[in-house]
C-alpha cells in the first residue's frame, strides 16, 4: 500500500514540482499550479481530475474515490492511499494530475508523462 512518503517522493521527481506547506498540510505543485494535496490524516490526496472523469471513477470505485464536500465545485477528486493496487497506480494518478496543472511547455516537452500505458 501506497504511503505519504510515496506521494511526496513520486511527486516531487515529476518535473518542475515543488513541496508548500498550505492550509496546514503538503501541496505539490507544478510552476506554481497545485496538483495534489495530501491532508492531515495522510491516509488519502486530493488530485486534479476533470469532473466528468471524477465522477465516473467515485460511481465505479467508491472505495478508493470521493468528493470531498468543499470540493465538489472543482476538478478535485479524493483517492484512499490504502486501497491503490500499487505504487505505479499511485504514480499513474499523481503524473495524470501533474499533466493538467503543468503548462503546455512542459506537457510539450514530456509528451509521455500521465499518458495511460506510460
Amino acid at each position: 500500500m501506497p504511503e505519504a512518503e510515496d506521494v511526496r517522493r513520486i511527486s516531487l521527481s515529476l518535473p518542475d514540482t515543488t513541496e508548500k506547506l498550505a492550509w496546514g498540510m503538503p501541496t505539490f505543485r507544478v510552476a506554481e499550479k497545485m496538483f495534489v494535496t495530501l491532508p492531515e490524516d495522510e491516509t488519502s490526496i486530493a488530485v486534479r481530475c476533470p469532473k466528468v472523469e471524477r465522477d465516473e471513477l467515485v460511481l465505479a470505485e467508491p472505495d478508493k474515490f470521493w468528493i470531498a464536500d468543499h470540493e465538489a465545485g472543482f476538478a478535485w477528486v479524493r483517492v484512499r492511499l490504502a486501497a491503490l493496487e500499487d505504487e505505479d497506480e499511485l504514480r499513474d494518478i499523481l503524473a495524470d494530475s501533474w499533466r493538467q496543472a503543468a503548462p503546455p511547455r512542459l506537457v510539450d516537452a514530456h509528451p509521455g508523462l500521465g499518458m495511460p500505458g506510460q
